[in-house]
């Protein structure tokens, strides 16, 4: 793969996650923390093609090994949304676009899952793909 110079690379923004259901999965990220899981996975039950919804769901996986699993999903939805938006596997997808973050933050999380799975070697794969997805990266965006 070469690398294309930075005014050649394609920038592609997702779409703005439905007003309503940004609404349910702020309710059910607010729920109480004994039920707040139960309440996202109501939502992305509703809306599986949500990758905010997935996100929401990695962060709140009873463990490692489910916590890779939401945010594995969430990723590949990402993916799919990106493909749709114009992504051909290349260009920047900036965490300064409010609409990538649901995406950007499921790649975090399926990182930090990675890390306590032992996946070195994904941990290192998602850490160049952040990068490289948004040369500007600061891992404080999200927090694990």
């Amino acid at each position: 793969m070469t690398d294309l110079p930075m005014a050649d690379r394609h920038e592609t923004v997702l779409p703005d996650t439905d007003p309503q259901l940004q609404e349910a999965l702020e309710a059910a990220v607010a729920a109480p923390a004994g039920q707040r899981r139960a309440a996202i996975a109501e939502v992305v039950a509703a809306a599986p093609g949500s990758i905010a919804a997935w996100a929401s769901l990695a962060a709140e996986g009873r463990d490692a090994v489910e916590r890779y699993a939401y945010a594995r999903v969430g990723y590949h939805r990402g993916l799919d949304a990106l493909r749709a938006a114009g992504w051909g596997g290349r260009g920047f997808v900036r965490w300064s676009v409010a609409s990538n973050r649901p995406f950007l933050a499921c790649l975090v999380r399926l990182r930090a899952a990675a890390r306590e799975i032992g996946e070195d070697a994904e941990v290192v794969r998602i850490t160049d793909f952040l990068v490289e997805l948004d040369p500007d990266w600061d891992d404080g965006n999200v927090a694990d």
